[in-house]
């Protein structure tokens, strides 16, 4: 259904819970506050535009989204592709390719893409979210450290040796805020749950800074005056080439957006029991990006720790999240010229708590216990996101996933020769004449019959051969099939013909008697010749051997 999660939550508003709205929205604004900021810079732009993002993105997702208690905003899954963007392309082509992934996205939820989403392999989503933890983990160095570094290689091994060749110019002075707003982030939750830890570090750190006079590089320092002021919407200037080149990262920021925004949803309706729209959210998010990237944003989704801090403060409707942007608004309108103020090093301190966060190390552990094919998938995927691209990782995890699925999926279809059909009374009267017995072959498929086990079946028929007069396919336990599995049935009918054999099907489920009926197999074979269950079958090929 697709129709905004705010429409319905608003018929049962009350009092009470408004004010617990807005109390949750303000406590998710300040916590994502730090973070738009250091996730923007971690991606290659300025610091304001995360913060566009997490205002513009934010309101439209909670606005027009299929959840009840989703917020919005930049996340720790673009920074890699959006480093890549805009490297390659510029900020220009950082927003055609937002835009393009908010088509997409929206695409996918008219087009109830929704559900599909929610198949992408779990060792597929486990592994690029752990490689992009990794590669999160490996950008912030430099800063952490407060190396001497004119620029740092985008490549991993690259970035790593110059790392250890210049460990020997470690700013000790960053080094100190850099640890001590690592350990104000890992400890301040013992002291108290409401203000996030990540503020007080960023905001101790400052003012430690300020007030000893620390010569360590700063927001300012780097990126000069930050703008306070709301920007005036854009169209960029796109040809056909840009949407050629940018199509691709598009779309897989679409996919990217799309797996991240349902598994937050997914995420909260555990916790509160509800049960969010997940076309709506994505067209919900479609919209957020395309507006995101007018106003000069990065790709926005649902974040999943903000969305938790939402649901643990109360928040129980999108109204929430609405309150979260505006606060975001008023904040960066009043505070953001001393933005510039606050230490590199604290951010840093920053994004190695998201990467440490949103990696899923438990996986590793499980590597050894999970099946080789899964295993194989998770370790490709992370590999590839580390050392490759993450466009690359996603496409080659869910190829491999594809044809490790078919191979599992082929093993457990089977094609039994000699069914034993005297167990059935009727049948075994038939039977007990030893010419008929001989002259009838007994053939049962089981499991999906498609293009992974249709060479299997055809295998076996041209290994065996077909020396009967009658040969009886049972395919009760044939729940499917495809246009592959049904060329199979057609070059078994052709084998039938050549050496004069009568051909009968047996116990069709209902879809495969569409498929064969569509192809006109039933009135090429005949429709006596397909019987409902074992007993008509040898009863039918009786008759034709009489």
């Amino acid at each position: 259904m697709l129709v905004p999660k705010l429409f319905t939550c608003l018929k049962d508003y009350t009092k009470e819970q408004f004010v617990k709205d807005i109390i949750a929205g303000i406590i998710v604004a300040i916590i994502a506050l730090p973070l738009s900021i250091a996730l923007a810079i971690a991606s290659g732009v300025s610091p304001e535009k995360g913060m566009y993002t997490a205002v513009v993105g934010g309101f439209i997702i909670a606005l027009l989204g299929g959840s009840r208690v989703q917020i919005g905003g930049p996340t720790g899954a673009f920074v890699i592709i959006v480093y890549g963007i805009v490297e390659k392309y510029g900020l220009e082509g950082l927003t055609v390719a937002t835009i393009i992934a908010g088509i997409f996205l929206i695409i996918m939820g008219v087009f109830r893409f929704g559900a599909m989403i929610k198949y992408i392999p779990y060792p597929i989503t486990t592994g690029f979210t752990s490689g992009i933890a990794i590669t999160i983990f490996s950008t912030q160095i430099k800063d952490f450290f407060g190396l001497s570094i004119d620029k740092v290689p985008s490549e991993f091994i690259s970035k790593w040796a110059i790392y250890f060749e210049s460990i020997k110019s470690t700013n000790l002075t960053t080094l100190f805020i850099g640890v001590l707003s690592l350990l104000i982030i890992m400890f301040w939750p013992k002291i108290n749950k409401k203000v996030p830890g990540t503020l007080i570090a960023v905001v101790a750190s400052t003012v430690i800074v300020m007030v000893f006079g620390m010569n360590i590089e700063t927001i300012g320092s780097r990126f000069g005056n930050i703008s306070g002021s709301f920007p005036m919407p854009t169209i960029p200037k796109v040809n056909i080439n840009m949407i050629r080149e940018l199509i691709i990262p598009g779309i897989t920021i679409a996919i990217l957006g799309g797996v991240e925004s349902l598994l937050s949803a997914v995420v909260a309706d555990g916790m509160i029991g509800g049960n969010h729209r997940s076309n709506m959210e994505l067209v919900g998010q479609g919209v957020a990006n395309i507006f995101s990237g007018i106003f000069g944003g990065i790709p926005a989704t649902g974040a999943i720790a903000r969305t938790a801090a939402n649901v643990k403060n109360g928040g129980r409707t999108p109204i929430a999240g609405i309150v979260h942007a505006i606060s975001l608004l008023v904040i960066m309108l009043v505070f953001m010229p001393y933005v510039k103020l606050i230490p590199m090093a604290s951010l840093a301190a920053i994004l190695i708590v998201v990467s440490y966060n949103m990696g899923e190390w438990e996986a590793f552990k499980k590597i050894v216990k999970a099946p080789k094919s899964d295993a194989v998938v998770f370790l490709s995927t992370f590999l590839l996101t580390i050392f490759l691209d993450l466009v690359v990782a996603i496409g080659i995890g869910v190829v491999l996933s594809s044809f490790l699925f078919m191979r599992r999926m082929a093993e457990v279809t089977n094609v039994t020769y000699d069914l034993d059909a005297r167990e059935n009374d009727e049948c075994a009267k038939i039977l007990e004449n030893k010419s008929i017995l001989e002259q009838i072959s007994f053939y049962e498929i089981s499991g999906p019959f498609f293009f992974g086990a249709a060479e299997k079946f055809v295998n076996v028929i041209r290994e065996i051969g077909i020396s009967s007069k009658v040969l009886i396919i049972k395919m009760g336990n044939v729940p499917a099939m495809d246009a592959t599995a049904f060329h199979a049935v057609e070059i078994l009918y052709d084998i039938c013909k050549k050496n004069k054999t009568k051909l009968i099907i047996s116990e069709l489920q209902e879809q495969p008697v569409q498929m064969l009926n569509k192809y006109g197999f039933i009135e090429m074979v005949g429709e006596k010749n397909v019987c409902k269950d074992i007993k008509e079958a040898v009863q039918r090929a009786h008759e034709l051997l009489e």
